[in-house]
């Protein structure tokens, strides 16, 4: 995994769909879906830590813009 897409196109072999509207809401609901499914024992260890890894840099980068906008 190397991308927002790609993420989602994981999560949507587990039936997660995920879509809100805010963009930051939506990372942040994908993370939630990915830790819950590794508590679960349903993906690898490794799969988990590289999309928690872009989900939480694409979260950083999103708070940064916003806080530009201001």
């Amino acid at each position: 995994m190397k991308t927002i897409y790609e993420i989602q196109q994981y999560l949507k072999r587990f039936g997660s769909i995920i879509y809100i509207g805010d963009r930051t809401a939506d990372l942040q609901l994908m993370e939630l879906e990915l830790r819950d499914l590794y508590q679960s024992q349903l993906i690898e260890t490794k799969d988990y830590q590289t999309a928690l890894l872009i989900l939480r840099h694409e979260i950083q980068l999103e708070k940064e813009k916003k806080s530009k906008q201001s």
